[in-house]
């Protein structure tokens, strides 16, 4: 099983459609118990596949945040939104741009299908923080992230906290402390084709 951390903007896999995956195992739900971890460890509410560097459609939620309220604990596999109704703006931030808050529009109310970790089929009609947080994840799964929809004032006032995290992953990749691109993009494809 992977070694799995958050990664930070740019990194490609942040930018890269995730593909569907195809089966649930042991190998999966261990993957899921990491990337709640991390989510906790990093005082988050939602985690996307990518976000650890796996291109893979499934997305972990508590909106507690709380590991101690294991009940609130939702998986998404190969999610579908649908129905968006209304139109809301709040602050959102992101664990791989930690630190960076900004307003984001957004559907007020949200329809999601999808499978959890018994391969169940779930369904639901979600509005507040759970519409919010379950488009800002299913987003990430098709290489969007929350700046790529801020309006273009907001946009222009962040240009230089977004630039300063693209000079500190290019300065890692310089000093050999994160792969270059290309090779992060080989692995990616490489995990592509064991699950998807």
């Amino acid at each position: 099983m992977p070694d799995l951390h958050i990664v930070t903007y740019p990194h490609p896999a942040l930018l890269r459609p995730a593909r569907p995956l195809v089966r649930i195992d042991e190998e999966l739900r261990g993957i899921v118990r990491q990337m709640f971890a991390l989510m906790y460890e990093a005082k988050g509410v939602g985690l996307a596949a990518n976000q650890v560097n796996l291109p893979y459609r499934l997305f972990v939620m508590n909106l507690s945040a709380d590991p101690a309220k294991p009940e609130e604990e939702h998986v998404f596999i190969n999610p579908v939104l649908s129905r968006p109704k209304g139109s809301e703006e709040a602050e959102e931030g992101c664990l791989s741009l930690p630190g960076l808050y900004a307003p984001v529009r957004r559907p007020a109310q949200i329809s999601i299908n999808a499978y959890n970790l018994e391969g169940e089929e779930v369904s639901a009609r979600l509005e507040g923080l759970a519409a919010r947080v379950v488009q800002h994840e299913t987003d990430h799964l098709d290489g969007i992230l929350f700046i790529d929809r801020l309006s273009p004032t907001v946009r222009m006032a962040l240009q230089e906290p977004i630039k300063e995290f693209e000079i500190i992953y290019h300065s890692k990749q310089c000093r050999r402390e994160i792969p270059d691109n290309e090779a992060i993009i080989r692995q990616l494809e490489v995990l592509e084709q064991l699950r998807t």
